[in-house]
Order: structure tokens, then sequence, then C-alpha cells
């Protein structure tokens, strides 16, 4: 614990640099701009942000997108707040209470309240995220071919599961596609093409940048054109500092939603819509006023709040600790590590034994810019919502178009980038999950590769994954999570637990 803490302190010591500042601070703030803007998701924006930050060094690369990605997910309440349209999916659930009371004459309160939870659930994700990161580093040291394996199959389940509670076959079939584009190209272990058709631009497979900022940029694009006219809340706004007597009075809700928002951030692809709205719902059946839920609460603006900025740090865990993202902009976070030559994953405590510690100085010093430029410049900051939106999404489609050709400087990349933008566009209009498939591109040469390690490893047999400890315990998990979807099953577990009830009352 001690020889962490002095990691953090080292790694902090060593960023207190002007120009690392500088670099927080402006990042940050674009960050919040990019949040408040509906249509540009903290996705897109840390995509497009990636494909900039190719010739830096690692450490002032990787602080830049965690800026960005603090900052994107805390600036969507503005929107959330005034325009009751979530800057992104993330702020869904700020909008519930956010907007009432902004009609009611408190956008300035409202603002400082949700900067306050962002500011406290964002504190509570980065002691998690130091603590526990750590702890599940050492232990995936245990882990072999055979359970990643089982650990990329469990992170598409559970990340389609939870990401289209609907229909999750929908999301288990993004996942599955994924997995299915990651297959293109030469394989990992002998080269071979695979799927290319005679191209030879395929051979090369699909590179994960443009394919991510296609599904979440391009695809955004064409969906932001379709919607009306918005217009800002006719609110003056006063008082943004925050009243003490509001967290004072609920610091049982901060804290749990933090919890709750850091745990739901550590399960693979699930993402900080899901945590904003879990931690809603838990405040909202805890809570004494639950009436006024809805209608202005203070408490529900507060829950979702520290939920969704908690979940941030909570999804840098799987990815550092098992180099699995715990939310779609973790995943172009840990692509942009891949490509600055950091390596997480099991191996991470021995490769970079003080990575995670400068990880956590990074959110510190993003989570206190974004506080401070949170309470500041919130008037001027809000006439950025007044921009047209036909002057914007040509701007934002040409750093799309730019960021996917700075990759390798192939015009393939940018249709690489158009494709995957109409297969986003189309994937939402009949409502299935983009996630899980950019999770699929992740996990699929993660999955390949294991597999058949694995196979070498066994001789051909599949007897090992069905026999070690933890493949069972993941091949478990993941099947009851498929059962639980399914009705038969769920009427069932239904009927046993009545007929053991009329056991216990004879």
């Amino acid at each position: 614990m001690l020889e962490g803490l002095q990691m953090f302190l080292d790694a902090l010591v060593g960023f207190l640099h002007p120009k690392i500042i500088f670099d927080v601070l402006w990042s940050t703030q674009l960050g919040i701009i990019v949040g408040m803007l509906p249509g540009l998701t903290a996705t897109m924006g840390v995509a497009l942000m990636t494909t900039l930050t190719f010739k830096m060094a690692a450490d002032n690369a990787v602080i830049i997108l965690i800026c960005m990605y603090i900052g994107a997910i805390y600036g969507g309440s503005r929107s959330a707040i005034l325009l009751n349209i979530p800057g992104t999916p993330a702020n869904a659930a700020t909008a519930v209470d956010g907007y009432p009371l902004a009609l009611q004459g408190q956008a300035g309160r409202a603002i400082g309240i949700a900067t306050t939870g962002s500011f406290l659930g964002s504190i509570i994700g980065m002691i998690m995220l130091a603590l526990f990161t750590p702890l599940i580093g050492n232990f995936a040291l245990k882990f072999q071919s055979y359970e990643f394996f089982w650990l990329s199959i469990f992170g598409i389940v559970i990340c389609g599961n939870l990401t289209a509670p609907k229909d999750p076959l929908k999301g288990w079939i993004s996942g599955f596609l994924g997995l299915f584009v990651a297959m293109i190209g030469m394989e990992g272990i002998h080269a071979h093409v695979r799927f290319a058709f005679g191209s030879v631009e395929l051979a090369g497979g699909v590179s994960l940048i443009p394919a991510m900022v296609g599904a979440f940029g391009f695809a955004e694009i064409i969906m932001v054109m379709k919607y009306v006219a918005l217009e800002v809340v006719d609110a003056k706004i006063e008082r943004v500092l925050p009243n003490f007597e509001d967290i004072k009075k609920y610091w049982k809700t901060i804290l749990r939603s933090g919890i709750i928002g850091t745990f739901i951030g550590a399960i693979p692809g699930v993402g900080e819509d899901i945590a904003a709205w879990v931690s809603y719902d838990f405040a909202k059946n805890a809570s004494k006023e639950p009436e006024k839920y809805g209608k202005g609460s203070i408490e529900g603006l507060m829950a979702a709040e520290t939920g969704n900025n908690a979940c941030v740090a909570g999804a840098m865990i799987p990815v550092l600790a098992l180099a699995i993202p715990g939310s779609a902009p973790a995943a172009v976070l840990l692509a942009a590590m891949f490509i600055h030559g950091v390596r997480p994953g099991p191996l991470i405590m021995i490769e970079f034994p003080t990575f995670i510690y400068q990880v956590v100085a990074m959110v510190f010093l993003a989570t206190f810019a974004m506080f401070i430029l949170g309470l500041s410049l919130v008037k001027t900051l809000v006439k950025v919502l007044q921009i047209p939106r036909q002057k914007l999404m040509p701007v934002v489609f040409v750093l799309c178009a730019i960021g996917s050709y700075a990759i390798d400087s192939r015009i393939f990349q940018i249709k690489v980038m158009i494709v995957f933008g109409l297969i986003g566009y189309f994937m939402r209009e009949m409502d299935y999950p983009v996630a899980p498939m950019v999770l699929g591109i992740i996990l699929g040469d993660i999955l390949d590769k294991n597999l058949r390690r694995a196979l070498i490893l066994s001789d051909g047999s599949l007897i090992p994954f069905f026999t070690r400890p933890i493949c069972v315990a993941i091949f478990l998990v993941t099947l009851l999570t498929i059962l639980s979807k399914m009705k038969w099953f769920r009427k069932g577990l239904a009927q046993m637990k009545s007929s053991v009830k009329e056991q216990f009352k004879k």
C-alpha cells in the first residue's frame, strides 16, 4: 500500500511540469466542449484525439486522452441540463432531473451539482483504480491461453447483454460480427491470409482506429443530421458554486453511486450510460424523497453524475489489468496505449510496474482540471451549444477522414471509416448496439491467438477448456448470463423458487 502511494506521488510530481499542466487544461476543456455538443460523443473525441497524438511521447499522449475522456463524460451534463438532450449517452440519466431544475430557474445550481458529483465520482473511481488494478493484475498472471479465450467470449456476451437489455441477441450478434471483422487479413501465428477475397488492402486486416472512428464518429454525424433544431433553456445562470449542504445531505448517495459506477465500469464493454442509470435507480429506491425524482431531484442528479464519472476510472481497471476495455472510450484508450508501445494486461506489473500509478496520477490531474474548468466560464461555454449543427458536422467529418488517413497515409483507411460509419448507422437504425462490435474487433485477435495456442499446447484437446478452475468459473458465468435471458430458463427458475418456498412452509 505504502509502496503504491509512493509510486503515485512520484508519478504526480513528474507530471507537475508547465507543458503537461497546459496539456491537461486544454484537453480537458476540449473534452468538455465535445461532451456538451449533442452528437459528439466521448468515444468520438478520444478516437479523433488518438489520431493526433501519434508523434507524442506515450505519457503525454495518454494523459491528453484521459483528460478528453473525463472532460467529455462530464461535459455532456451541460446539454442534458439546458437542452434536455444528453451530450453523450452517459448523461441520459442526468437529463431526467437536470432539465426540470433548469426549467425551475435553477440551471446554475444544477450545473454546480453535476460538476461536484462528477468530481467526487471520479475521485472514488480513482481510489478504487489504484487499489484493485494491481490485485487483479497479480491474479491475472495465473491466466493462460485457455483462460484468455473464455475471457474474450465472456467480454462479448456480457457487453451484448448489458448494451441491449431489451433484446440481448442483438448485442451478441453485434459482438460476434466484431469478432468476424477481426479475423479479416493475415492471422497472427502463420501469417495466412483469411477473408481478403484477393484484396491486397484487406490482407493487412481492418485497422481498429478507422473502424472505430467510422462506427462512432461518421455514424453519429449521419444520425445527428436527422435531429431538429435545438433551443437552449432561457434561464439565468447565477450561482454555480455547489452548496456544501447538498453534499453533506447526500453523502451516502455519493459514496454508493461512486462504488456502483466503478464496479459497473470494470465490467467489459458496459459503459458509463449503464453506470449512470443503475446508480440513479439505486438512489431512487433508497431515497427518502422518491416522489421528487423526475421533477428536479438534486439527489437524482447527483447520483447520475457521480455514477457515470466513477465509471471512467472503473473502465480503466480491466484495460490495465486484463487488456480488455470496460467501455467504448476505454477501448480507444487501450488501442492508443498499444500504438504508443505500452502493453496493458497481466504482464503490466512486470513490464511497466509504475504505469498503473501514472494512470492514477493522470486521472487525478484530469479530475481537478474538470472541476476547476467546470465551475468557470459557464456562461461563455453555454453559447457553444448554439453553434448550428449544419456548420459543425462537416468539420467533424473532415477530422474523421484526416484521423483515419493519418494512421498509415492510405486512402483505404478512409474507405474503411466510411464503410463502418454506414454499418454503424444502419445498426443504430435497427436498434443494434455498436459497442459490442467494436469490443469484438479488439478481442478478436486475443481470442483467435489464444484459442490456437491453447489447442497447440493441448495437442488439439478441448478438455483443458472445461477442467481448469478459472476456465470453469468463467464458462459457468458466461453460460448463466446467456441462460438468464431465455424465457424457459427464467420460467423454470421461478417455478423452482416457488416450490422451494412451499417446501419451507410445510
